[in-house]
């Protein structure tokens, strides 16, 4: 969902230096490159690991986080590039779609409200329901097991490398659309400079057939 499908990494990097700016934390855009797609209770223990802090505990960090994260949600995101036509692209081949997302439901369902996109999956998922949140694989694998599809079977799209390690240790083929340029996503099968790049040429070659 994040930075895939909805414009929303920007912001959850400028949220994160702002909530820790407010701890007298100062994070620089460079620092945050390993907290790109982990969840935010993950990401604040991270910054809580490298630079503990008193007066606010970790649930009142998050608490501010989602805050600010809903209020953008609600009123300024908006699509990634391509986001609608590849939903479309997917759905019109008659392939169940799900979401399976670090974020948590609140801003889920905000992100489906908003866009009206609740009829495109037939699952949805949090990763805040799993112990561990990506670049741990669980939230593929149940998200898979919902699906009643076997992960080998899946297509994962990931725009974060913690994301991509998640599908990739779930044994899903992937589709890396990175927003920064970063050599490790070559570890994807298929790497695309955005969702408008989809073509029934790149369907075909991940699935190694001449036919749909």
């Amino acid at each position: 969902m994040d930075g895939l499908l909805i414009d929303t990494e920007p912001h959850w990097q400028a949220t994160e230096r702002q909530v820790f700016g407010e701890l007298g934390i100062d994070i620089t855009p460079g620092m945050q490159v390993d907290t790109f797609g982990l969840r935010s209770d993950e990401q604040i223990r991270y910054w809580y690991d490298q630079h503990p802090w008193t007066g606010a505990d970790l649930q009142e960090v998050e608490h501010r986080y989602n805050e600010v994260m809903l209020d953008y949600f609600e009123r300024e995101a908006e699509l990634m590039e391509g986001a609608r036509p590849a939903l479309d692209f997917f759905s019109n081949k008659g392939l169940p779609l799900a979401l399976a997302s670090s974020s948590n439901m609140m801003l889920i369902n905000t992100f489906l409200d908003r866009f009206a996109f609740h009829h495109y999956f037939s699952v949805v998922y949090s990763a805040e329901f799993e112990e561990f949140g990506k670049p741990h694989p669980a939230v593929y694998l149940e998200t898979a097991r919902r699906l009643h599809v076997s992960p080998v079977n899946c297509l994962a799209l990931e725009d974060s490398f913690h994301g991509l390690i998640a599908a990739k240790a779930a044994r899903m083929k992937t589709i890396a659309v990175p927003q920064h340029a970063d050599e490790r996503f070559r570890a994807s099968d298929v790497v695309l400079g955005s969702l408008t790049e989809l073509t029934d040429t790149v369907f075909r070659e991940l699935n190694n057939s001449e036919t749909e």
